[in-house]
């Protein structure tokens, strides 16, 4: 079977296993199974190891990608039209699962002049305390020994380096309730959010460089509750805030920035505190995926988990086939010749 026709069709039987975030079993079962022989082996916790998963007498590159996906939106099962494949997960990221599981069943670390291993998780798609990936790299210290991972998020197939920090936080504006016909004897706590968000959304976005990488720094409120009846001025109102932090700003001062701003108007709960991660391309592996692929760089302006291997000591960068505009929509897909792509560089990376 021609490579775009197997790697599509890879592509739609993992989008056919639903595996929203804390659903994964299925999926992280069949994959093993799918693996088993080509040494796949249970990580436990949704999680999938294959290939080589510590470091040996030749470099070691992993890949790494997340089994999980956002709530579906009538979108599975999958479905191939034409040159895409469409379905739950496709851009984010099950193409690039495809892709990892035919390049493990291709036999590439027989062939390949670097240690590839492949590295498979759950719980991505939730706020980063949640995530399975971290307590696997507790887990696998062989894991901790690569040289450089390969996070499969979807970029396009351009190399995304670093990625942003993120902050989830509960804003609570307190207030004292009475009638509504005499607000004079009462405390409007939604007007108080209303003067807290006014003034949160004059903070400007700011361009960061990092590592000649130019990411910008954002704060929204991303959601407003408050009030229980037409005549009841509020006791209380609550809002959510994501801040969106560059590389360069560790996670203590981004929560003493994001207090700087909420605090004198409320009081804030910080919710997850998912690290930044540094730019990573100057690594002599990623300067070998950049130049194999002939690859473009740019900031990755989001989270991912690149950081979390930061966080343990590892290069990594993004690189995936799923083209980031269509990640979490509706309408989710992938190219096929973007999983053609993804895969042919990387096998071509490999051996070198």
């Amino acid at each position: 079977m021609p490579l775009a026709d197997r790697l599509a069709d890879r592509a739609l039987e993992l989008i056919d296993v639903p595996s929203e975030s804390r659903t994964e079993d299925a999926l992280a079962a069949q994959v093993l199974e799918t693996l088993r022989p080509v040494g796949g082996r249970d990580g436990g916790d949704t999680c999938v190891l294959a290939g080589t998963t510590e470091r040996g007498e030749r470099p070691l590159v992993l890949l790494a990608g997340h089994l999980d996906t956002v709530p579906a939106q009538d979108n599975r099962p999958g479905r191939r039209d034409g040159d895409a494949v469409l379905g739950l997960g496709a851009a984010d990221m099950k193409g690039a699962v495809a892709v990892m599981v035919e390049l493990a069943l291709s036999g590439l670390g027989e062939r390949a002049n670097v240690d590839v291993g492949y590295v498979f998780f759950g719980r991505e798609e939730l706020p980063v305390v949640h995530s399975a990936l971290s307590p696997l790299l507790e887990r696998e210290p062989g894991l901790r020994s690569a040289d450089a991972v390969i996070v499969m998020e979807p970029t396009a197939n351009a190399i995304h380096a670093g990625c942003l920090g993120n902050i989830n936080a509960t804003w609570t504006f307190p207030g004292t309730s009475g009638h509504s016909a005499r607000p004079w004897l009462a405390d409007n706590a939604i007007h108080r959010a209303a003067a807290g968000i006014a003034a949160l959304a004059e903070v400007p976005y700011e361009p960061r460089e990092f590592d000649g990488l130019r990411f910008v720094q954002v704060v929204s409120v991303t959601r407003i509750e408050g009030g229980i009846a037409g005549n009841v001025i509020p006791d209380r109102a609550v809002a959510q805030v994501n801040f969106r932090y560059a590389p360069g700003t560790s996670a203590e001062e981004a929560e003493a920035l994001l207090r700087s701003w909420c605090e004198p108007y409320g009081s804030l709960e910080i919710e997850s505190n998912a690290p930044s991660a540094p730019v990573a391309t100057s690594n002599d592996l990623v300067q070998r995926l950049i130049a194999v692929g002939d690859l473009d760089v740019a900031p990755k302006q989001a989270w991912t988990p690149v950081a979390e291997f930061a966080v343990a000591g590892v290069d990594a960068v993004n690189f995936g086939p799923g083209d980031p505009r269509y990640a979490h929509t509706r309408d989710e897909q992938v190219a096929v010749d973007a999983l053609v792509r993804s895969y042919e560089t990387l096998e071509r990376f490999a051996c070198g």
